[in-house]
């Protein structure tokens, strides 16, 4: 500590030196060690060097002066407070010196501190005290100054502090807000300039008043519309106001626009360049209010698109000849340009109407017909624009038009959907397009290939008519010597998206190999991979494996040159990694649909895959590569050579701890065994057999997934390599597997599909018995009982597919399993397992032929044990689908005459009605039709809901003469109706089948919302009279009845956002959102989720509510539970807290919130509470963590 205060008054005695080079290195040094977390400062050393770096601002040599400078930032956060206003006062006062470099430094100084501040939200109280004293001193400053520049420095510092800490101001808004608005008119242009900026970050934090105040004198200024430079100014500032705090803006739209509109009219160009600006802001900002104006503004943008006073476009042709005169007289080019520039304003309306076009096309989904009539015709047309900024925009502005057009979901398709639309344009597109495509410019012709790769994205295969006219411009900018890298790299993705999106047929006329072989062997490695990503689609153009029919394309003239372009690229082992690994893909498809027509040069090229197997950089691609080589169904590639080598390189990667590499590394074993069994020897086998115990778990259920499926493979084409399984752990492992309750769906299929391979291969000691025994062991040894029931399920499933695959065996163990069930001394387990087992082998076996099982089964049903009950049950049904005739007509039977099993026959039918074949079942419908109406009525509601399950899945049987009885059962026939249903819970069920609607099939309901959304909002109301008391013993318990219905509201609230959201009203909706809020546990949990995802979907109209939404956020976090409360109340309060928190980290995601007054004080108010602030740190970064994976997948 005191050698550091030794040596800092060491440096500040150099800095008095006359010798500038020693102040210099002084400083320097000084500077290094304020910049170390380690110093620690005296109250006298913090005064000498405040003092000496404010002398050291006064220094005469400039660069000493710039290091000065730099120390303030470092030297804020170690010093007192008091030395801070010190320095912020001299600041200050320097500010309004005589010397213009003083002025400059200090403003720089100032600036300096403001960024070193601490952010508003920690509530620092350093920041607001420099503040305050700052924001003082600039207001006089900004107000009484004669000299412009400081003018100017004092209203850049004042922006930038408002910009950064404006919540901490409040107090001064109003007279920051006097001394801003006399400087909208003031003489010089660059101070309004600078006061609309300030203005814009004012009105982000200041409250309301000051709001009100600012916009009624800009709304009073502009109706006097005094002189144009000052309406000019007015509409800016409206526009920044807007830009900033559209949300606050929005309710005096309809007294602005009439103005914004009028004013357009007046012929000056730069008014109406701001107009045009300010409906834009209007549009991205203020969605809703603006919705009555948007057909205006899109005719006034449609208007000034093409408004050129000063510039003749004649006839198209003549155009197009002229050009080629223009092209030939650069001179007259070069004069051209001088003139638009200088005097010609006209241009920056035009792309003032085109960016805004862009804004209304990107956030009015629903007005996609429209815009298709309107919009789309006019910027095509404009695409010849002179002007090479404003094209950009036009083009700019097509783009997000098909943008929008993208989400082809099922529901757009309506009576001509936006894609036929853009079908139609696509030859206007084209001709428009065609002439661009060989301009001069760079810019735009990258604009063309944008255009072009958007095009195909939305509508692959639009442009197959037109290739012979594009094709030439592609190849026109590859060849071209004065392209810029970024250019090649553009055209080469669009000729990748067309070759990717339309048929091989279509390029077969054109010469695309030469200039893309040029590519490939650019020195740029951009240009290089991508131009390998084309080479190996067209390879696939070349020759289409897939559609071997129209392989009528002679390739021969191009291998060679395909061949040893990419050959250089794959030998060379300096280049960049994503150059090796494309050269990797492209040869493999090269050799995967050309390998026939290598001949020497192939095992060469086999043995460089071979080398890049063993980099660990190169191996996964290399790995696809070789499994793509493998599965050449065309030619069969002799990989003899390598695979000695190969194999056992595969098997070790088995064991690296990389899944990806895993599941190709499987993949690709898979179909070397399938495809080229003769040379794959029992050694190689025997090194993948020993890495795959390992990978069958149930960590990773697509692993074992593939290792099954390898299994599978190498039972059916190698059965000899399996002898040796039984010994090793992987058979063990296996069955451990079949335990897990996790296994289902392909692991599953994949496990069965095993069993029966491996039983098929009749290996000693892995006969049927044998795995059986395995299999079924654990349960009948009653050593320790399966925790799971799931893998009860699982034995079963595996049992019956041993049995299928071995028919003989089949009745000796039916017979076996019915004396297990029969038997009183079975354990629960036994019986379980062995019922699941017989309804698994029944449903695909006919076990008509054994007389015991109907009794045995329906004995099964008065077992003590539920879970026996329900696998009695459930085999019932499912040894029905095996033989319809026999059972169904007995079980309905049952149902009629055993009213006390009822439930579990039900569940039997339901399993019958689930898996039968449509043709069997369909003699029986209407007899089980008619029973399941009796049962309708019945008093228990689980009866109910299996009845209607059952209704369900048989209407789905014969629908066209179901469904319109199951209609008719509807009180009204209407199932609008019954949302308003008296019933309280007839509408529960209403909303929970109109939230599966939303959900699976939102085209039902998208036209019905109208009607339906107020019946909805209805339900989410709380209401009193559903809230009763019960008195439980000496305790009063409140129960509200209405909670569940609220919940199904709240729902289906939640499913419209994701399928319906361009039809909902979000600020309705929003209102529902907030009383959610403040509702019961489980709604607020429902509604925090929706502000989640909110805040991403509309942010703007969120932000427009914010003040509302963060109170009753606030109010969660910080309510206190009971202290003698039971230990669910504290979890339940916490998982409040979590989730209310997550809302609060999501409503940050939206740029401007942080600026809001109260969220910022609710920032502060987390940032003190060290609970809060340590729920809302592992929010934030299990959110960042989320996004990072979600690119990494992507």
């Amino acid at each position: 500590m005191a050698s550091a205060s030794y040596h800092i008054s060491n440096l500040l005695e150099k800095m008095t030196s006359s010798d500038k080079d020693f102040r210099f290195m002084a400083t320097n040094d000084l500077m290094s060690e304020l910049q170390k977390d380690s110093i620690k400062l005296d109250d006298d050393s913090e005064r000498k060097v405040v003092k000496m770096i404010l002398k050291l601002l006064e220094d005469k040599n400039g660069e000493v002066q710039n290091l000065a400078v730099k120390c303030l930032g470092p030297l804020v956060s170690k010093v007192k407070e008091y030395q801070v206003e010190t320095i912020v006062d001299t600041l200050c006062t320097n500010m309004l010196s005589d010397k213009e470099q003083l002025r400059d430094i200090s403003s720089i100084g100032l600036k300096t501190v403001i960024g070193e501040l601490p952010p508003a939200s920690s509530g620092s109280a350093l920041a607001a005290s420099v503040c305050k004293k700052i924001t003082g001193r600039l207001t006089s400053a900004i107000a009484k100054q004669e000299d412009v520049s400081v003018q100017l420095e004092a209203l850049d510092i004042m922006a930038d502090m408002l910009c950064r800490q404006g919540g901490l101001l409040v107090n001064f808004h109003p007279s920051i807000l006097s001394c801003l608005l006399p400087q909208l008119t003031s003489p010089r242009l660059a101070v309004r300039k600078r006061t609309i900026i300030a203005l814009g970050h004012l009105v982000m934090s200041c409250g309301n008043l000051v709001f009100v105040d600012l916009i009624e004198h800009l709304l009073s200024e502009l109706s006097r519309n005094e002189s144009m430079s000052t309406t000019r100014t007015y509409i800016q500032s409206i526009a920044a106001i807007s830009r900033q705090a559209g949300h606050r803006i929005g309710e005096y739209l309809e007294k602005i626009i009439p103005l914004v509109v009028k004013f357009c009219n007046i012929d000056d160009d730069e008014l109406r360049e701001y107009c045009i600006q300010a409906f834009e802001s209007f549009v991205r900002r203020c969605p809703k209010e603006v919705y009555p104006h948007v057909g205006t503004v899109i005719s006034i943008c449609l208007k000034y698109l093409t408004y050129d006073p000063n510039y003749n476009y004649d006839d198209e042709d003549e155009d197009e000849n002229a050009m080629d005169a223009d092209g030939a007289d650069e001179d007259y080019q070069g004069s051209d340009d001088e003139y638009s520039d200088d005097d010609d304003m006209s241009w920056k309306v035009r792309r003032a109407a085109a960016k805004c076009l862009d804004a209304v096309v990107s956030t009015r989904h629903e007005m996609l017909p429209e815009f298709y009539r309107t919009v789309s015709p006019a910027l095509i047309a404009r695409f010849k624009e002179r002007e090479e900024n404003v094209k950009a925009d036009v083009f700019h502005a097509y783009l997000s038009l098909l943008k929008q057009t993208r989400p082809a979901q099922s529901w757009l398709m309506s009576d001509i959907s936006p894609s036929r639309r853009v079908l139609l344009q696509v030859p206007m597109i084209v001709k428009a397009l065609h002439k661009q495509m060989k301009e001069k410019s760079v810019k735009t012709r990258q604009c063309c290939f944008n255009m072009l790769t958007e095009l195909v994205n939305v509508l692959p295969g639009a442009l197959t008519q037109h290739i012979p006219v594009l094709v030439p411009g592609i190849i026109f900018s590859l060849n071209d010597k004065s392209s810029s890298s970024n250019l090649k790299i553009d055209a080469l993705s669009c000729l990748y998206v067309i070759l990717c999106n339309h048929q091989p047929q279509v390029f077969h006329p054109h010469a695309l190999v030469p200039p893309v072989v040029a590519c490939v062997g650019d020195p740029f490695y951009k240009i290089t991979s991508e131009a390998l990503l084309v080479t190996q689609q067209l390879v696939k153009v070349i020759r289409p494996v897939d559609q071997p029919e129209r392989d009528t394309f002679d390739a021969t003239p191009y291998i060679d040159d395909l061949f040893t372009c990419t050959i250089g690229r794959l030998r060379a082992a300096d280049i960049d990694q994503e150059v090796k690994e494309r050269a990797i893909s492209c040869m493999g498809q090269i050799i995967c649909n050309l390998g026939d027509s290598l001949g020497s040069d192939l095992p060469g090229t086999l043995h460089i895959f071979l080398e890049r197997l063993k980099n660990e950089i190169t191996r996964l691609t290399t790995v696809k590569a070789l499994t793509l080589i493998a599965d050449a169904s065309k030619c069969l590639i002799d990989l003899r050579p390598i695979l000695g080598e190969a194999v056992p390189i595969l098997a070790s990667f088995l064991r690296k701890n990389q899944r990806a590499l895993k599941l190709s590394t499987l993949a690709g074993l898979d179909i070397l065994v399938k495809n080229y069994s003769d040379s794959v020897t029992p050694a190689m086998i025997d090194a993948v057999l020993a890495e795959l115990p390992p990978l069958i778990s149930e960590s990773d259920m697509h692993v074992s997934q593939m290792a099954i499926s390898f299994l599978t493979t190498l039972a059916r084409v190698h059965p000899l390599s399996l002898a040796m399984i039984g010994g090793s752990t992987i058979l063990s492992e296996l069955i451990s597997l079949v335990r897990s309750p996790l296994l289902q769906g392909g692991a599953l299929s994949a496990m069965l599909e095993f069993f029966q391979a491996l039983v098929g291969t009749g290996t000693a000691s892995l006969g049927y018995m044998d795995l059986l025994r395995m299999l079924t062991g654990p349960v009948y040894a009653q050593s320790a009982a399966l925790t799971h029931k799931q893998s009860y399920y699982s034995i079963a499933k595996c049992v019956a597919a041993l049995t299928r695959a071995c028919p003989k065996e089949g009745p000796a163990v039916v017979g076996q399993f019915i004396q297990d069930v029969k038997n009183s001394r079975s354990t629960d387990s036994i019986r379980l397992l062995a019922l699941l087992s017989l309804g698994e082998v029944g449903h695909h076996v006919d076990l008509s032929g054994q007389p015991e099982l109907k009794t045995v089964i329906l004995e099964a049903f008065s077992s003590a044990s539920e879970e026996v009950k329900s696998a009695a049950s459930y085999a019932l049904g499912s040894i029905a689908v095996g033989n319809l005739p026999e059972y169904l007509p007995f079980v309905l039977g049952e149902i009629s005459g055993q009213p006390k099993r009822q439930y579990l026959l039900l569940h039997s039918l339901k399993e019958i009605i689930g898996s039968a074949s449509v043709a069997g079942l369909k003699p029986y419908v209407e007899n089980i039709w008619t029973l399941l109406l009796k049962h309708c009525e019945c008093a228990e509601e689980g009866t109910r809901n299996v009845v209607a399950e059952c209704l369900g899945k048989l209407t789905l049987i014969d629908p066209e003469t179901l469904l319109p009885r199951l209609k008719g059962y509807l009180l009204a026939g209407d199932f609008l109706k019954t949302l308003e249903d008296p019933d309280l819970n007839v509408r529960r069920v209403a909303l929970v089948t109109f939230n599966s609607a939303a959900h699976n099939k939102p085209s039902l309901i998208r036209d019905l919302l109208d009607s339906v959304l107020p019946h909805l909002y209805n339900e989410t109301k709380v209401r009193k009279e559903l809230i009763r008391e019960v008195e439980m013993g000496p305790f009063k318990h409140t129960v509200d009845d209405g909670l569940d219905i609220r919940k199904a509201a709240f729902e289906c609230m939640y499913t419209l956002l994701d399928s319906c959201l361009d039809r909902l009203d979000i600020f309705e909706f929003l209102n529902h959102v907030e009383d959610g809020l403040k509702d019961h546990y489980d709604i607020k949990m429902l509604t925090f989720l929706m502000l989640a995802r909110l805040s991403t979907l509309c942010p703007s109209a969120v932000l427009q509510r914010l003040d509302r939404l963060v109170e009753p956020l606030r109010a969660t976090c910080t309510t206190k539970v009971k202290a003698n409360s039971v230990k669910q109340e504290f979890e339940k309060q916490d998982e409040l807290k979590r989730s209310a928190m997550r809302a609060v980290v999501a409503l940050l995601t939206i740029p401007e919130a942080e600026k809001s007054p109260l969220m910022s004080e609710f920032q502060s108010q987390i940032s003190s509470n060290p609970e809060l602030a340590a729920i809302f740190e592992s929010i934030q970064r299990d959110s960042s963590s989320a996004n990072m994976e979600s690119m990494d997948t992507s």
